[in-house]
């Protein structure tokens, strides 16, 4: 006896075995789950904006563990790259409340923000702490809400002992890139940065000190105290000044 169901005379199917119905994910549904957002996002036909949200703790050469709210920087890169070839981007906002991370991690995506193309505007929420600091200031203009903060410190290795001089001659050198990367793309004098970096008694049993909206500003270290409203209108600006250029009509 055959054991395989038939359809019956009139065609129903009744009796036969119900297929089970396969689930496919479409491949936006997959970047997302992966990446938190596509490669390139696209909000609206008319969008020339690409928004980058940059939380958490920055991950780096070591995977954090899961419960940890992370920004991968190996999903942030190609993100940046796809925006730089995208002619329908215009202009890129960045939104940072992080508590810093791998400094290495953090100095590349700081880099690769401070050499695109297309107009920069970063806000700091919250927080913009330790290697947060230069990825926000690594933008064309910065802003940071009144109620933020940005922690700043030297570069120290965490949980572990520094055993030979060659490590404190690497962190030396790493801590000068940090500084100089600072300095170089805000208004903030090295000297100022280094005793903000120094300062004692700021940070309860550590040094470094922990700036404030208005004071970051003050320092030279954020260009303006502001939020998304004023991001906004600050990256139209300079898109449609960076539009103006482009055609000749400012030299």
């Amino acid at each position: 006896m055959n054991n395989n169901f038939q359809k019956n005379e009139n065609g129903s199917g009744e009796g036969t075995e119900p297929q089970k119905e396969e689930k496919t994910t479409s491949p936006l549904i997959e970047k997302i789950q992966q990446l938190g957002q596509t490669n390139v996002p696209q909000l609206s036909t008319d969008s020339k904006i690409h928004c980058l949200t940059i939380i958490g703790q920055i991950e780096g050469h070591l995977a954090l563990p899961p419960q940890n709210k992370t920004t991968k920087y190996e999903h942030l890169i190609p993100q940046l790259v796809a925006i730089e070839q995208n002619p329908k981007i215009e202009g890129v906002l960045i939104i940072l409340n992080t508590v810093g991370g791998d400094v290495e991690a953090g100095l590349a995506i700081s880099e690769m923000l401070a050499t695109l193309s297309k107009p920069t505007v970063s806000i700091v929420l919250g927080g913009g702490h330790s290697i947060g600091v230069p990825i926000a200031v690594s933008c064309d203009y910065s802003f940071i809400a009144e109620t933020a903060t940005m922690t700043i410190h030297p570069i120290r290795l965490t949980g572990l002992v520094i055993g030979v001089p060659q490590t404190f001659e690497y962190l030396d050198k790493m801590q000068e890139r940090v500084v100089n990367f600072v300095t170089k793309h805000s208004k903030i004098k090295e000297e100022t940065f280094k005793d903000l970096m120094f300062a004692k008694g700021n940070l309860t049993r550590d040094i470094g000190t922990n700036v404030i909206g208005v004071d970051a500003v003050k320092s030279g270290l954020i260009d303006e105290v502001g939020g998304l409203g004023q991001a906004m209108k600050k990256l139209n600006e300079m898109i449609d000044m960076n539009k103006e250029k482009s055609e000749g009509l400012i030299q």
